[in-house]
């Protein structure tokens, strides 16, 4: 018989710096064991294991790349280590991989495999704002990133906008930090005066700023996130 599977950890990051303080310490226990990684980027990789005491010589780690081209094959060859035995951990580059972040393909064949995936406990940007942001944590739907065509983006923002006036759900996306202050702008014109409107901004870092307001009082001063990560909520 050959060795038992290992096991595919699934390992949140910190959303920004000066936030290690969110990485429990059994996470941290966990990936002190491990010595292959699948991540984003090999160098901010190192950073992070390092912010999280992980002391390992780093000649003797596998660092594999993950990201949105990676291909079927190369998953196939990644899960080798595991199929031998040997665990492996996924390393978001912000908050937890598989949720808006590379890493639910190789996630999905780990589970044909019949590999074991075993989710770790860490920060969350999307679920964060909805626990902070008052609105219906009962029926909600993530849509991501929203079209960067101006056109598209404003056409998507209706349907949002009509979707929860409709069925009550929170609707929540995202934006790249610097395209915020153009999806805030079309989200302010084109919704309804009375939708509430959550930003979250630098969830869990020094800087962190949640409000949920009406439209039209976000009208009358629409804030500065420019650069800043947020996830934006509408509801009502």
């Amino acid at each position: 018989m050959g060795n038992p599977s290992g096991q595919l950890y699934l390992i949140p990051s910190v959303l920004g710096p000066d936030a290690g303080h969110t990485i429990p310490p059994y996470v941290r226990e966990i990936v002190q064991n491990l010595r292959v990684f699948i991540v984003e980027d090999e160098r901010t990789a190192r950073r992070f294991l390092r912010a999280i005491g992980f002391t390992a010589d780093f000649d003797a780690v596998q660092l594999l790349r993950l990201d949105k081209r990676t291909d079927q094959e190369t998953y196939r060859h990644y899960l080798e280590p595991l199929e031998e035995g040997h665990s492996a951990g996924i390393l978001s580059e912000a908050g937890c991989p598989g949720v808006a972040d590379p890493g639910a393909g190789l996630v999905a064949l780990a589970h044909r495999k019949q590999i074991q995936v075993v989710p770790l406990v860490g920060p969350n940007s999307i679920l964060m704002a909805l626990m902070a942001s008052g609105l219906n944590g009962q029926a909600f739907t993530f849509h991501g990133y929203l079209p960067v065509k101006q056109w598209e983006r404003v056409k998507v923002i209706k349907s949002l906008d009509q979707q929860t006036h409709k069925t009550g759900q929170t609707q929540i996306f995202m934006e790249t930090p610097y395209r915020n202050k153009a999806l805030l702008e079309d989200v302010v014109k084109t919704c309804t005066p009375d939708t509430m409107l959550c930003i979250a901004c630098d969830i869990s870092l020094p800087t962190e700023y949640i409000m949920t307001r009406s439209i039209a009082d976000w009208q009358k001063n629409i804030p500065d996130i420019h650069k800043r990560p947020a996830v934006f909520l509408l509801g009502r």
